[in-house]
């Protein structure tokens, strides 16, 4: 692998039985890159992170994470690499130090990389606080700040907003925004298409265990926007749009001349249009 290549699927499927859950997956995760896993409840993001992670064998193909075989991890790889899902528990009992200062002995982290954490996840005046009263979003973001406490190379993040209230949604953003520029590599799943354009360099498009499209969101959303339409709102509170045409463009020219344009936006389709265009489904399938 590259050396900025930190993990390379490549030609992974997964069977269950009779269900193909997993169909010729391939894809690359570069240092201080976000890699974006959308698509529906059931398409198999779940599966490929188990995969990845040593915790399902693919039944074909290979997946290389720092450069071992996820079939075949040890310890040294899992001190590498950090994971935020569901199922992630806290130790409620215990405070929020305490629920981070057993891994920091466990990864032999020092004991100031805590306090620092818990300022960056915002739960530093809540360090005292036994885990059981948090909040659900105070919850989430405790076991994000484990998940970095030892600065791993790779962060898998399996649904890490979902359920959130928008402000908690934002500080995660923004704090893994802040690890991506550390030179973090982020593998998120979601489908949440707007976090999905906000956050991610390049995303892959799921359905029913196969990647439909991959590409950056920007790429897509121009790939898929065939109406070239904008939409515009005037001065006196109309709302107009006009498709791509030598007439449409003159008179948008001639308003824009005279200034009767408050505010004009094209009106490429969004990440979540783009799944609907490729698959016929939506994300709540």
């Amino acid at each position: 692998m590259e050396q900025n290549v930190l993990l390379q699927l490549t030609h992974i499927s997964k069977r269950y039985k009779t269900e193909l859950a997993l169909k010729d997956i391939g894809m690359t995760l570069h240092k201080g890159e976000i890699l974006g896993f959308l698509g529906p409840s059931g398409a198999g993001k779940t599966t490929t992170i188990k995969i990845i992670t040593g915790q399902l064998k693919p039944t074909s193909g290979e997946a290389k994470i720092l450069g071992t075989d996820s079939s075949n991890l040890d310890a040294s790889i899992y001190e590498k690499i950090g994971v935020v899902s569901d199922n992630s528990g806290i130790y409620e009992r215990m405070s929020v130090w305490q629920n981070l200062s057993i891994f920091a002995k466990i990864w032999r982290v020092k004991q100031s990389r805590i306090e620092e954490v818990l300022k960056q996840v915002g739960l530093y005046e809540h360090r005292k606080k036994p885990a059981a009263k948090l909040s659900k979003g105070q919850g989430q973001r405790l076991v994000l700040a484990r998940a970095v406490l030892h600065k791993p190379k790779i962060l898998f993040l399996d649904e890490p907003t979902g359920g959130l209230d928008p402000s908690t949604a934002v500080s995660i953003h923004r704090m893994l925004t802040d690890l991506k520029k550390e030179g973090m590599a982020i593998f998120l799943t979601t489908h949440n298409m707007e976090e999905a354009t906000k956050l991610c360099d390049h995303v892959a498009l799921l359905y029913q265990g196969k990647i439909v499209e991959f590409g950056t969101p920007k790429e897509l959303c121009l790939k898929y926007n065939r109406k070239k339409e904008y939409r515009l709102l005037l001065h006196d509170g109309r709302e107009e749009t006009f498709g791509q045409t030598p007439e449409n463009v003159q008179k948008i020219a001639e308003w824009m001349q005279q200034d009767k344009i408050e505010s004009i936006h094209s009106c490429e389709p969004t990440l979540e249009h783009v799944f609907l265009q490729v698959t016929g489904a939506s994300l709540n399938v």
